[in-house]
C-alpha cells in the first residue's frame, strides 16, 4: 500500500518567494527613503526569532493536517513562568529556561494527545489551549508586566560584529535542523504521510497517533522557546504578549506554500513566508499606513496565498512543461 506521495517543494516555489521578498524590499525602498538601512534590517530580523521558531511548529502541525491556535498564548505562558521565577524567586537564567521550555511542551502535549487520542479536531482543542494558557499567564503575573532589564538581556542583544541577536541565530538553527528533520529522516516522512493519507498509514500498521503528539510537542516546546526570545527582546514578561501571533505564524506558513490540507510543505519556505510578512509590516509602519490598513493588507496577502495553493499544481506542471 502506497502512502508516500512526492511532496518536494518544486525550487521555483522558494525561488519566487525570495522573488516576492526582493520585491518588496525594493518596493518600500523607492517609498520610504528610511527603509533600505542597516539600523531597519537589523532591527527587522531582531524582532522575528519569536515568530520564526513558532512558524516551524506551526509547519509540523499543517503538515500532519492539524492546526494549533494556542501557540501565541502558550508563548506567553511560558515567558511569564521564566520571568517570574526569575525577578520573583531568584532563579537563574538556565533553570527558568528549562521551566520555560517545559511549560511549552507541556501545553504541546496535552493538544496533541486530547486531538489525537479521542479524535477531536485540534482547532476545538488548541482553541481551549488558547484560553487556558492566557488564564495561566495572566494568573502567574497578577495581571502586571515584570520587568526584567539585563537578567535576560543576553538573548535579545545583539551580538558583537554581527549586530543579530543571539535569538536569531538560535532561530535560524532551528530552521536549518527542522527542514533536515522534515526532508531526511523518518519522522518527516511519517509528518508527510499522515498529512497525505492518515488511514492509509493506519492500515500500514504505523500508529499515527504517537507521531502526531509528537508534532505537537514539537509545536508547544518551540512556543516555549519563543517564549524565551521574546522575554529577552523586550526584557520583560506581559501577560498580553503574543496576541495574535498563532495568526501571523498560519500566514507565513500559508504564504510558503504549506498546505491547509496536510503532506506538503517546507521550513525554509515558512521562514521565507516570516521574512515576507516582516518586512511588508515593517515597510507599511515606515510608510504611515494605520494599524487596521495593515491588518486588511495582511489579510489580503493570506488570501491571495490560499488561493495561489489551490492552483500551485497546475502551476507546476505549467513549469515543468516549459522546462522541457
Amino acid at each position: 500500500m502506497k502512502i508516500f506521495t512526492h511532496n518536494v517543494q518544486l525550487p521555483w516555489n522558494s525561488l519566487g518567494l525570495i522573488g516576492v521578498l526582493v520585491l518588496l524590499v525594493i518596493l518600500f525602498s523607492i517609498m520610504s527613503e528610511y527603509f533600505f538601512s542597516a539600523v531597519t534590517f537589523r532591527t527587522l530580523v531582531n524582532q522575528i526569532p519569536a515568530l520564526t521558531v513558532i512558524a516551524v511548529g506551526m509547519t509540523f502541525v499543517l503538515l500532519v493536517a492539524g492546526i494549533d491556535l494556542s501557540v501565541g498564548s502558550v508563548m506567553a505562558l511560558a515567558a511569564a513562568v521564566m520571568g517570574v521565577l526569575i525577578a520573583d524567586h531568584q532563579w537563574s537564567f538556565a533553570a527558568a529556561l528549562l521551566a520555560c521550555l517545559v511549560v511549552g511542551l507541556t501545553c504541546g502535549v496535552c493538544n496533541g494527545y486530547i486531538s489525537a487520542h479521542w479524535r477531536i479536531p485540534s482547532f476545538v482543542v488548541t482553541l481551549g489551549m488558547l484560553e487556558i494558557a492566557r488564564g495561566g499567564a495572566y494568573l502567574a503575573t497578577d495581571s502586571q508586566t515584570k520587568y526584567l532589564g539585563a537578567s535576560v538581556a543576553a538573548l535579545g542583544d545583539p551580538v558583537p560584529f554581527l549586530g543579530v541577536s543571539t535569538a536569531l541565530l538560535i532561530a535560524v538553527a532551528v530552521v536549518v535542523v527542522a527542514q533536515i528533520v522534515l526532508s531526511r529522516t523518518v519522522f518527516g516522512r511519517y509528518m508527510i504521510a499522515i498529512g497525505t493519507n492518515e488511514e492509509a498509514v493506519r492500515l500500514s500498521g504505523i500508529n499515527p497517533v504517537t507521531w502526531k503528539v509528537l508534532v505537537f510537542a514539537c509545536a508547544g516546546l518551540l512556543a516555549g522557546l519563543g517564549g524565551a526570545f521574546q522575554l529577552g527582546y523586550l526584557q520583560s514578561a506581559d501577560p498580553n504578549a503574543g496576541i495574535g501571533l498563532e495568526l501571523s505564524a498560519i500566514a507565513a506558513v500559508v504564504i510558503g506554500g504549506t498546505s491547509l490540507s496536510g503532506g506538503r510543505g517546507s521550513v525554509v519556505n515558512s521562514f521565507l513566508g516570516v521574512l515576507i510578512i516582516a518586512v511588508m509590516q515593517t515597510g507599511l509602519a515606515q510608510l504611515g499606513v494605520s494599524e487596521p490598513a495593515k491588518r486588511i493588507i495582511t489579510g489580503l496577502v493570506i488570501i491571495a496565498a490560499v488561493l495561489f495553493d489551490q492552483y500551485r499544481d497546475n502551476l507546476g506542471a505549467l513549469f515543468k512543461a516549459i522546462r522541457v
